[in-house]
């Protein structure tokens, strides 16, 4: 069976800095019509570094979700911009520390049913501390667990972050020592 659906008709309904919202209109498979919202974004990464034998973790506010959320550091992809350099930049801004031991953990689509955002996943060790210089109105605080304890978080609820448990687990079932 092919479930293929083909845009009839697209719309941008709101064209913001961070992402774009489209309405398009749809003929499904059985040559009916619907209509998809989606939200267009550039994508990210997400990087599990081990600075040693610990985990770094960011702390930081969430507004959408009026809360403090414990989780990998990450961050929005630039237009065009290669994921690995991504991932570099990212992590020296929020962290402070800087590697070449990088290995791809793949990726992840966040919210397939209504988004774009494809995220790419890295495991960065052998780190080197050189300061951190977080985007200006990125307020975070780096925080350093072992693993068993992160783990341990995930298990008990202190970490919901769906892109650090995905990033972990990947990271675990491939085999890379964490």
């Amino acid at each position: 069976m092919n479930f293929e659906e083909k845009t009839l008709n697209s719309q941008v309904v709101f064209d913001g800095r961070v992402m774009t919202v489209k309405k398009d209109d749809v003929e499904l498979f059985d040559g009916s019509t619907s209509f998809r919202e989606i939200v267009v974004h550039p994508g990210g990464v997400v990087i599990a570094a081990l600075n040693n034998d610990k985990i770094i973790l960011v702390e930081q506010y969430r507004y959408p979700l009026k809360s403090v959320n414990l989780e990998l550091p990450a961050g929005r992809l630039e237009i065009g911009e290669d994921p690995q350099e991504a991932a570099k930049r990212e992590l020296e801004e929020e962290t402070g520390y800087r590697t070449n031991s990088w290995q791809s953990l793949g990726y992840i689509n966040t919210t397939p049913g209504i988004c774009t955002e494809k995220l790419h996943l890295y495991l960065a060790k052998n780190l080197e501390f050189v300061g951190e210089h977080p985007d200006k109105g990125e307020f975070l605080k780096c925080l350093q667990y072992p693993v068993s304890e992160v783990f341990s978080m995930i298990k008990n609820g202190k970490i919901n972050d769906g892109k650090t448990i995905c990033t972990l687990t990947r990271a675990f079932c491939k085999g890379f020592e964490i």
